[in-house]
């Protein structure tokens, strides 16, 4: 599978799809991705991951920098990750729980549960 970002617009989030592995090689495409949403102002950001199957340190350092450029603007980041159970996508959050840093983040189930304002996020 190719890596890919999309990007959408649901409500006031700005959801950037993610596909594919998430390493050295592709985490600069989804840095600029990030940097390009918050350039237009647009602060309220939703990072589907359920479709990346591998993630590095260079794409968990991507996911803190997007956290930190995120809260530096006062906007929302959320993360979307399948259920532990699920075949796809659960490597990032097995990645994240294991470095200790998933607790950094509001992580979702789906997309149409991270735009839902009252939702609140999955436990760490």
């Amino acid at each position: 599978m190719a890596f890919r970002v999309t990007e959408d617009e649901c409500g006031e989030w700005t959801v950037l799809r993610v596909s594919g592995e998430l390493d050295l090689m592709t985490s600069p495409v989804l840095r600029q991705h990030v940097r390009d949403v918050v350039a237009q102002g647009r602060h309220g950001l939703v990072l589907d991951l359920s479709e990346v199957f591998f993630c590095d340190s260079s794409g968990v350092g991507v996911l803190i920098a997007t956290r930190r450029l995120i809260r530096s603007c006062r906007g929302r980041l959320r993360l979307t990750l399948p259920a532990q159970g699920a075949v796809e996508g659960s490597h990032v959050n097995r990645v994240l729980a294991a470095l200790g840093v998933r607790r950094l983040f509001d992580v979702y189930p789906d997309v149409e549960t991270a735009v839902r304002e009252q939702e609140q996020p999955l436990s760490a």
